[in-house]
């Protein structure tokens, strides 16, 4: 058996959303390339670049240390409902920070968005969730609802966001037919969200590696 040699390949921007771009930035802004190894991720690829990449761990950063602070208000006014949601959350945070930090240090499972899309759902509702995608669960719509599911949940900076995403992927899941359900762009999509919400919850997820006989 051969192991399979890593190969580094450049991103090109490809489409899909991105990260907003910062006030004041050059609209002509070149994108320098984010790189990532083949033989050990097969990750979606990201649709931005460093520079972008370099602002969304500032604005997250920023927005961990609010949270750090939300945090200790509610341990000090012994609110433990709150203290537990709100460590829940910064946990959260700190985990979408490691996977933008390995990113940027690596280039592999790189979150295949950065912005924070709005995003609410009853988990205790039957109705179903809002996305930007049409439920229409032929082929070529579910390739697309996977992959928007894939953006939208490894782009979670909250617990409630993860544990809605978990009960909307099993939801979503069962409304294709069979054979639809299986192809395997679409599966890609939906086992890199799973995976993103397992390493989201503190947990993780092996690095994948190519093996040709």
């Amino acid at each position: 058996m051969v192991r399979a040699v890593a190969l580094l390949v450049s991103l090109a921007a490809c489409g899909g959303p991105v990260a907003p771009r910062t006030p004041g930035s050059a609209p002509d802004e070149p994108r320098e390339p984010i790189h990532s190894t083949l033989a050990d991720d097969d990750s979606p690829r990201p649709t931005y670049g460093k520079a972008e990449l370099e602002r969304a761990l500032i604005a997250d950063r920023g927005a961990e240390a609010s949270d750090e602070r939300r945090l200790a208000e509610f341990e000090q006014k012994a609110d433990d409902a709150g203290a537990r949601n709100a460590a829940a959350d910064l946990a959260v945070r700190r985990h979408f920070i490691a996977a933008l930090e390995r990113c940027q240090a690596i280039g592999v499972r790189c979150p295949p968005r950065l912005d924070d899309p709005a995003w609410s759902y009853d988990v205790e509702s039957d109705a179903p969730p809002k996305l930007d995608a049409q439920l229409r669960f032929d082929l070529a719509d579910w390739r697309v609802i996977a992959a928007e599911l894939a953006g939208r949940a490894c782009a979670c900076r909250k617990a409630s966001c993860v544990e809605s995403f978990e009960v909307v992927i099993d939801r979503l899941e069962q409304r294709p037919m069979e054979d639809v359900r299986g192809d395997e762009v679409a599966s890609a999509s939906i086992t890199y969200a799973r995976e993103c919400l397992f390493e989201l919850r503190g947990h993780r997820v092996h690095a994948r590696q190519s093996e040709a006989e």
